[in-house]
């Protein structure tokens, strides 16, 4: 069943989510662990025409690097990734981490430092893909040590990834995700034009603006698994407090308790019942880094638990997130900076999203 999915999911990154067409420069990066998805990749890549390059790519999680580098290493940007980033036409990312701890304890000022430096590749690949120069996605290799944050085994960790991404039957794949995109894209038309959301729930009560924003239906195109609506508050508009349910677990720290305080925007108030420093250090580590560039719901029920990754977790059926940091240009945001950071919150249990005073969804489920 592994392999027949590997095979499956590869064929869905290269048709579906790269969209690969002939004599395309596409790159396939990716950590060791990861190779097995990574030759079936470059196999469907070469049957579709395109040109397949394979990177191994360790990015911000190198901890050598985090550890004994200097400040003129930390700052250095490889020209092979400028170059990938800026003139490739299609990037699939796939995460494949052998340790999810490895950095913890890594400085988080080095940590930010590295995350500044990638600023720039951040920046091409929003703005690339933005106008459509630039299809990219991340996907995940499943391995042990993503099991064991999931609190399953490798062959249920498996079916899981699997079953989340829909590869895992007799199901053609491809035609799920255009099923998705169509069901999602009702929700985005009914939300076209509209102006202000207001977020109740047990750890949250939130006003945000969109007016002049776009939502957009993401069904497999830049992440796999994928399964969520999302835009881009108006930077200024965000008022309010929010409490998120779950850890987050970014640059290999997991961070639990996270409660944030808005003001016209920017987050005032920060706090962490576990690495509160390494939150505090990377909402400093830019000016954009205290606003929101995203605010999404996530649709899929395929993902059927919280497992402390977000690529699977932000998607989770009956929750939605937010991202401090970054936000994509197609949404119409504005917010710029080196960190992108999602964080959720549950919504199953009485939580409501009001859209210009009607209610659009309760207990998980939208209402129009």
């Amino acid at each position: 069943m592994p392999d027949a999915c590997v095979q499956k999911l590869a064929r869905l990154l290269a048709e579906h989510s790269a969209r690969v067409r002939e004599k395309e420069q596409v790159a396939i990066m990716g950590w060791p662990e990861a190779l097995p998805l990574m030759e079936a990749l470059y196999e469907a890549v070469l049957e579709r025409g395109g040109h397949p390059v394979v990177l191994l790519d360790y990015a911000l999680n190198d901890e050598a690097m985090l550890k004994t580098g200097t400040t003129a290493q930390l700052e250095y940007v490889s020209p092979i990734h400028r170059l990938v980033f800026e003139t490739f036409d299609a990037i699939v990312k796939i995460h494949a981490q052998s340790n999810t701890r490895a950095l913890t304890g890594a400085d988080p000022s080095q940590q930010a430092l590295r995350q500044k430096t990638h600023a720039a590749l951040i920046q091409a690949q929003v703005t690339r893909g933005a106008t459509g120069a630039l299809k990219w996605v991340t996907t995940q290799f499943p391995t042990n040590a993503y099991a064991q944050d999931a609190d399953m085994s490798l062959r249920e960790f498996e079916d899981f990834v699997y079953g989340a991404c829909h590869v895992n039957g007799a199901e053609d794949p491809v035609a799920h995700w255009r099923q998705v995109r169509t069901e999602q894209q009702r929700l985005v038309d009914h939300l076209k034009g509209k102006k202000q959301i207001r977020v109740k729930a047990e750890g949250c009560n939130l006003t945000l603006s969109i007016e002049g924003r776009t939502f957009l239906n993401a069904a497999g195109e830049h992440n796999m698994p994928d399964g969520e609506i999302y835009t881009g508050p108006v930077e200024n508009s965000v008022n309010g407090w929010v409490r998120f349910t779950y850890p987050g677990v970014t640059q290999g720290r997991e961070v639990e308790g996270v409660e944030f305080g808005f003001e016209n925007g920017r987050v005032i108030r920060a706090s962490a019942r576990k690495n509160q420093e390494f939150l505090l250090k990377t909402l400093d580590t830019d000016p954009g880094a205290r606003y929101l560039g995203e605010f999404a719901i996530g649709t899929n029920f395929g993902v059927t638990r919280p497992t402390k990754n977000i690529l699977f977790d932000e998607k989770i059926g009956g929750t939605i997130h937010m991202a401090v940091g970054a936000g994509y240009p197609e949404t119409g945001s504005q917010n710029t900076s080196a960190v992108h950071w999602d964080l959720l919150c549950d919504m199953r249990s009485g939580g409501e999203i009001w859209v210009d005073g009607e209610l659009f969804y309760q207990n998980g489920a939208f209402k129009v």
